[in-house]
Order: structure tokens, then sequence, then C-alpha cells
């Protein structure tokens, strides 16, 4: 136990640090509007279990490592609370499909999206361009971009 003793100092220490910055990177690098709000504050539960977007309440809120998100009940908080990360939106909010395709953050259209693989994934739909029919032409091929993509944002 002596000779691991510094390890597990070190090792607890780098924990603490990465936690700490995980917050602050979010913020930076998280589609969000300026308060911090992600979704444009929709509701994230709802994508899963209505199978559409719907807007969020003020009153029911929660605050997940730098990051607003807003809930429709307050039984979507509650489901949100138990497992966070299953119901965050990938690429911290931004189109999926510019970040496979370019590595780009470009901006959403809340209600262009796609469930898949139990991951909410985001599209940009303005102007003639719904980005979501471009993905479901190669989504094998620009998911795996847009893993490798994002991770350059939040390592």
């Amino acid at each position: 136990m002596g000779k691991y003793f510094p390890i597990l100092i070190l090792l607890l220490g780098c924990t603490g640090t990465a936690l700490a910055q995980t917050a602050e990177t979010r913020m930076k690098q998280y589609n969000l509007e300026r308060s911090g709000l992600a979704l444009q504050g929709y509701d994230p539960v709802s994508y899963f279990t209505e199978k559409r977007a719907v807007k969020g309440r003020k009153e029911y809120s929660f605050l997940h490592k730098g990051v607003t998100y807003l809930f429709s009940s307050s039984r979507n908080l509650d489901t949100f609370r138990q497992d966070p990360s299953r119901y965050e939106p990938q690429y911290g909010g931004w189109c999926a499909y510019a970040m496979g395709k370019n590595g780009e953050k470009v901006e959403v259209d809340p209600e262009t999206f796609k469930i898949a693989d139990g991951r909410l994934y985001l599209f940009y739909n303005r102007f003639f361009n719904n980005t979501l029919n471009s993905w479901n032409k190669d989504e094998a091929g620009l998911k795996t971009r847009a893993d490798l993509n994002w991770r350059k944002f939040v390592p």
C-alpha cells in the first residue's frame, strides 16, 4: 500500500481536475443559449418517450454538469436525473450531419431529430436543407466520422 499511495493520490487529484473541467468544457463546446440552456428549451426525454420534440417548462429544470435542461413534466425530469447521459443529445446538441461531414458545429432545428441505437441526434433544417435526409444516406460512415470529430472538441 505504501508505494501505491502516491499514485492513488495523483489519480484522485487528476480525477477531480477532470471533473472540474467537464462543466467548463461543456459550457464552452455544447450548443447552448447564453444562459446555459440546452436544446433551445426542449425536453430531452420527450424525444424518446413521445417520439417528438416537446418544449420544457421552467419549473422543471435541471442543471447537469454546467448545462441546463428543461422538462415538460416532473416525471421526465426524474427520468433524466436517473441517467442523464442516456438522454443528452449527441455531439453537444450540434448538427450530427455537419459534425460527420466536416467536423463543424452547426446550429440545429430541435424538431428535426433521429433516435438511433438509443441516442438522440439533431439536425440542421432550414432554407430547403434538411440534413437528416443526407445523414440517412450514409449514417454509418457519417456517425463514425462525427464521433471522431467530436473528440476534437470534447476529448
